[in-house]
């Protein structure tokens, strides 16, 4: 089963999720310092809370589908690239505490989207020396032929 992810940087995470916790009836299936992720039966969704900087608005970190194998990251890579798009591969990355492997696009306004699959939970580690995972976006000036991602999750 694949879903569709939106990751949200918030600027005060307990709020947040006390809010989304009521408004789909279920708590974070992840939580850690800083990052909080609910995984959403009806509508299937991945939601994914990252802690941004106090007293700034709610905005959109990163977009993404979660796919169930390896074989469907691929596949997906295969197909985004056979369209012309360009992809950058990120596999055995630990993202937002877990081990995953992923294929980064970016859409036509710079929106980064991730095809990615969780192999495994990673613990405390919330993110790889070198990757693009949870990265500001602001700390990034993304066009449509870079191979940076920004965001995870």
């Amino acid at each position: 089963m694949s879903r569709v992810q939106l990751a949200l940087r918030v600027p005060d995470l307990a709020a947040s999720i006390a809010f989304y916790t009521k408004l789909f009836g279920t708590g974070p299936a992840k939580l850690r310092d800083g990052y909080a992720n609910f995984t959403i039966a009806e509508p299937p969704l991945k939601l994914v809370l990252v802690e941004g900087t106090a007293g700034e608005e709610t905005r959109m970190d990163h977009l993404g589908v979660e796919v169930d194998t390896t074989e469907a990251v691929h596949a997906a890579t295969l197909r985004l690239a056979e369209a012309g798009m360009a992809t950058v591969e990120e596999n055995d990355t630990t993202c937002c505490y877990a081990l995953q492997d992923k294929v980064w696009v970016h859409g036509p306004g710079q929106e980064p989207w991730e095809v990615y699959v969780v192999k495994a939970d990673a613990g405390t580690l919330a993110k790889q020396q070198g990757s693009a995972c949870c990265a500001d976006q602001s700390e990034e000036t993304p066009d449509e032929s870079t191979t940076s991602a920004a965001g995870c999750c």
